[in-house]
């Protein structure tokens, strides 16, 4: 178990934590608070979660990103399709509406980067057009 002095508000709680097959555990070791402690307790950072793979744009062509935070519902388009202005390529699904990704110009398909129930964030590459 490794005993950690952790600050809230100003206030100085001992906290320790233990762990268990791979994951942490935090147990709360005393509910007072602590006597300020004179110099910062360092604290082991997160692991941050895997990025996923996300295949690179070629830059020969045109990339539609993402405009706001979703899930991608349905892709309209395949690798080589022939597309007029204002056709559908994707919908994504962000805060409980539907919105529909429509292209700008005629334009071809040339790589789709996402998959069906993908999460992207604002300005992650969707589609490359040519």
């Amino acid at each position: 178990m490794k005993t950690y002095l952790i600050t809230v508000n100003g206030v100085s709680y001992e906290v320790g934590v233990e762990e268990i097959g791979g994951t942490t555990v935090p147990t709360l070791i005393s509910a007072a608070p602590v006597a300020a402690a004179s110099k910062p307790v360092a604290v082991a950072p997160k692991s941050a979660p895997a990025a996923k793979p996300a295949a690179a744009p070629s830059g020969s062509g045109t990339v539609v990103a993402a405009p706001i935070p979703g899930t991608i519902l349905d892709i309209k388009v395949q690798v080589g399709s022939k597309v007029k202005a204002g056709g559908l390529l994707l919908i994504l699904e962000a805060m409980k509406m539907e919105n529909e990704i429509v292209a700008e110009n005629d334009c071809t398909i040339k790589a789709i980067f996402v998959n069906k129930g993908d999460s992207v964030n604002s300005g992650d590459p969707m589609i490359e057009v040519q």
